[in-house]
């Protein structure tokens, strides 16, 4: 790992790099006046060439930029005008067909499925002027090819294996590149991160050449999204929302990064930002509903807000959240996680026992079928709610309906590179931990917070949501304190903050572990870490939480 840091450690420079816009804008010019690049207003520096109509050119570059950021619908619009306006643009209808795929995200419901389909074979059908753009259109070809014999995870393995002869057959051509490492840096089950890796490795130089292009900062991030690598990505964080700052997407990304490091202030301020353009974008194309790009920022923003203990704050979000009856793409499951994720969350950092075990699904009218595993945020909270609040009887019910949305999903044909199934067992197995803990089975409790937390971080979470509901590793730790044993709740607070720095509850208990187990120095280290999140009159926390550490430190 020490290579791969010092290979990416001039990632944390960038910022110096761009200290001076004039000078980056200058140098960027001179790199790329040959090769026709330029700027597209608040997108960045996008240039892919094509041999439609010329006046088309700066159009499909725009459309181009948006699909880096993964402004979807706006890049589908945009693609769609070069269209209309050179019909014979074969590329034009390319870029459609790529707009309803969202590699990172999850599969393309049967919906965008069959309006990408039908954009690839219109692509397919126009006569491409060039052997360039015929490979390209046919490598969205093969991700829709056969869609009712073979399943996405096949077809998905195809277009990435068909991109990656594009990008060896046109070395020049800068974007194949870029579109092939972005693939590589979607979920995988390799713990090695060697996918990411190599995406990376070939984005760095890319970067490095065209630092205004927002494909490979993007794509940079979503690769050193993992515990173990974020602080390599901080750098390009603080200035993609800067190269692309048009786009809702651009403004959030960043917060991925800040949210690994534990940097709460960095990533409310960009989610802000970010909730404010996609809800923009809405109210001028869906009037009268949410952005569920909104939705996602608001997911980032409570759980920022709850590890600041800034809970009115965090209140004022899940209010927003609970108040949403449309959607302006009901399909996203960013949106449909969040609806769930977000009171979840609340009831459960709080430590309200009562009110997660009263949660209720969404009054939203939704679909749930594409994302069975954001209803068990809502079950999972149940049943940590009522085990822990003394009702075992409510608590196995809850239990039951997390396995059940298990089951359901490990019956249904594999979704994406992700594995919920498994994420959902993790959440079934730490819920029955605290139901065991209510019927005094206290090994068996240990026993199953223990697998739950190691499921869990063999897993890991969805790159789209900023963490889990409750870290089953944190979990794990507080059952350890309640049974008398601080040593061992130290080890997993400490296991857990390691990889998710700066979590309040993480702090509190770690600090309370230390104590208990006389360690004095640590104890203080970490209430004053946790103080130092904590600030009045902004943190509004349970004060017992924060003064019983506190407390401990002036003991020394």
């Amino acid at each position: 790992m020490h290579d791969r840091i010092a290979r990416f450690s001039w990632l944390v420079l960038l910022p110096i790099v761009f200290t001076s816009p004039a000078v980056a804008l200058g140098e960027e010019r001179h790199d790329h006046a040959a090769h026709g690049a330029h700027d597209v207003e608040g997108l960045g520096v996008v240039h892919f060439p094509v041999s439609c109509a010329p006046e088309v050119q700066p159009g499909f570059d725009r459309a181009v930029a948006l699909l880096h950021s993964f402004g979807y619908e706006e890049a589908r619009l945009a693609f769609q005008e070069v269209a209309q306006r050179d019909p014979s643009c074969a590329m034009a209808r390319w870029g459609e067909a790529m707009t309803w795929y969202h590699p990172i995200w999850a599969p393309p419901t049967p919906t965008e499925l069959a309006a990408g389909a039908a954009a690839a074979e219109a692509a397919a059908a126009l006569p491409a002027k060039t052997e360039r753009e015929r490979a390209w259109v046919a490598a969205i070809g093969t991700l829709y090819r056969d869609r009712d014999k073979l399943d996405h995870r096949t077809r998905a393995q195809a277009y990435e294996e068909a991109m990656r002869q594009l990008r060896e057959r046109y070395p020049d051509d800068t974007e194949a590149t870029i579109f092939y490492a972005m693939l590589g840096t979607a979920p995988s089950a390799d713990g090695n991160l060697d996918r990411q890796k190599r995406s990376a490795a070939i984005l760095e130089p890319l970067l490095a050449k065209q630092p205004r292009h927002p494909g490979p900062v993007h794509y940079l991030i979503h690769a050193f999204d993992y515990p173990q690598t974020a602080s390599l990505a901080l750098g390009a964080a603080r200035i993609y929302a800067g190269i692309a700052p048009e786009s809702a997407h651009a403004r959030h990304m960043p917060s991925h990064i800040f949210t690994r490091l534990g940097l709460w202030e960095e990533s409310i301020a960009s989610n802000w930002s970010s909730a404010e353009a996609a809800q923009a974008f809405a109210d001028r194309n869906h009037a009268g509903t949410t952005a569920f790009d909104a939705m996602h920022a608001y997911d980032y923003l409570e759980y920022a807000y709850l590890q600041l203990g800034q809970d009115d704050k965090a209140r004022e979000v899940m209010e927003r959240v609970g108040g949403v009856r449309r959607l302006d793409n009901p399909a996203a499951f960013q949106a449909g996680y969040a609806l769930t994720a977000v009171p979840a969350r609340y009831a459960l950092e709080r430590r309200q026992w009562k009110e997660a075990a009263a949660l209720a699904e969404p009054a939203i009218a939704l679909d749930w079928t594409g994302f069975r595993y954001a209803q068990a945020a809502v079950a999972f909270a149940n049943a940590v709610g009522a085990a822990r609040g003394g009702d075992p009887a409510g608590a196995r019910k809850a239990v039951e309906r997390v396995a059940a949305v298990r089951a359901a999903l490990a019956a249904a044909p594999p979704a994406g590179s992700y594995d919920w199934v498994s994420q959902v067992e993790s959440l079934r197995l730490a819920a029955s931990g605290w139901l065991a803990r209510a019927e005094k089975r206290d090994d068996e409790a240990v026993r199953l917070l223990t697998q739950a937390a190691e499921l869990e971080e063999r897993v890991g979470k969805h790159p789209v949501t900023p963490g889990a509901i409750l870290p089953a590793r944190e979990q794990l730790g507080d059952l350890l304190l309640e049974l008398g044993r601080p040593a061992d709740a130290l080890a997993a607070y400490e296991a857990d903050l390691a990889a998710a720095p700066n979590r309040f509850n993480g702090l509190a208990g770690a600090a309370r572990a230390a104590e208990g187990a006389g360690r004095r120095e640590r104890a203080a280290e970490l209430a004053a870490a946790l103080r130092a999140l904590c600030r009045a009159p902004a943190c509004t926390r349970d004060g017992a939480l924060v003064e019983q550490p506190a407390r401990a430190s002036h003991r020394r």
